[in-house]
C-alpha cells in the first residue's frame, strides 16, 4: 500500500511538472503583453487628446480596439459618463422662457457606426467617404443606447435639444433624419447639418459657428456632448462639455 501511494505521488508530480514547464495557451507572452500595453496607452492618449491628427489606428492595435468596442468596456464607459451627465442635469433649474439648450453630436454619439468601422478593421483602414455615404443611406446604423437614454431625459426635463452633425446636408440630410427617427430620436428642436457655406472648414470652425448662432438666438447652452474633441472645442462650447470615447477615428 505504501508503494502504491508513493507511485501515485510520483505520477502526480510528473504531471504537474510537465504542466508547469509548458506555458498555458491563455498566458500572454512578453511580446503580446507589451503590444497590449502599448495599445491601451495609445487609446488613453487619444481619449485625453494628447495624440492628435492621427489618420488610422496603429495596425497592431486592431484587436485591442475591437475588444474594447465590442467586449463590453465601451458600453460600461458610456454608462458611467451618461450617469454623470444625468447627475449634472438634475442640478439645473430651467427657466420658463424655453431657451435652455443642449447640444448632441450625431455620429457615434446618438447613432453608432460601429458595424461600418468593422469593415475598416475598427479604424486601421482609412475613412472611405463613398462607402460611408452608402452605409448612412442604407439605414443600418443603430442607436447608442445610453445616449438615447440621455436624450429622453433631456427632452423630458424640458431642454431644447439641438443635434449638430458634420454630415453634408445636401447628400445625407434625408438619410440622417431617417436614421434618427428609426432609432427613436423624436422631439428634438433642430437637426443642423453642414451646408455649402461651411464646405472645407474644420469641424471646430463649423460647430463653433453653429453654436454662436444659437447663442445669438438667445439659447443658453448648458451641455455639449460628442465623441470627438472637435465637437467640444472652439467658441460657445457650453457650460459643460462631455467627451464620449471613440478610438476608431479622429476628426479635426
Amino acid at each position: 500500500m505504501q508503494r502504491l501511494r508513493e507511485a501515485i505521488v510520483l505520477v502526480l508530480l510528473a504531471i504537474w511538472s510537465k504542466a508547469a514547464s509548458a506555458r498555458p495557451y491563455w498566458w500572454p507572452s512578453k511580446t503580446a503583453s507589451a503590444a497590449s500595453g502599448y495599445c491601451l496607452s495609445w487609446r488613453m492618449a487619444v481619449e485625453a487628446n494628447n495624440i492628435r491628427a492621427w489618420r488610422t489606428v496603429p495596425a497592431q492595435c486592431s484587436g485591442h480596439v475591437e475588444a474594447y468596442m465590442v467586449g463590453g468596456q465601451y458600453e460600461r464607459d458610456l454608462s458611467v459618463i451618461v450617469d454623470s451627465i444625468c447627475s449634472y442635469i438634475d442640478t439645473i433649474t430651467l427657466s420658463d422662457d424655453g431657451l435652455d439648450a443642449w447640444i448632441l453630436d450625431v455620429d457615434d454619439t446618438c447613432i453608432s457606426n460601429l458595424f461600418y468601422y468593422r469593415t475598416k478593421r475598427y479604424g486601421c483602414e482609412p475613412f472611405d467617404p463613398v462607402g460611408f455615404k452608402a452605409w448612412a443611406v442604407s439605414g443600418r446604423c443603430s442607436a447608442v443606447p445610453d445616449v438615447l437614454r440621455l436624450f429622453v431625459k433631456l427632452i423630458g426635463t424640458g431642454f431644447k435639444v439641438f443635434l449638430v452633425t458634420g454630415r453634408d446636408e445636401e447628400t445625407l440630410g434625408q438619410a440622417t433624419l431617417h436614421n434618427l427617427e428609426a432609432q427613436g430620436f423624436f422631439g428634438y428642436e433642430r437637426l443642423i447639418l453642414r451646408t455649402g457655406v461651411f464646405k472645407g472648414q474644420s469641424a471646430i470652425a463649423y460647430k463653433s459657428a453653429v453654436r454662436k448662432q444659437l447663442a445669438e438666438e438667445g439659447y443658453r447652452i448648458w451641455g455639449n456632448v460628442g465623441d470627438q474633441w472637435s465637437d467640444l472645442q472652439g467658441e460657445y462650447v457650453g457650460n459643460r462639455t462631455f467627451k464620449l470615447p471613440n478610438p476608431m477615428y479622429f476628426i479635426p
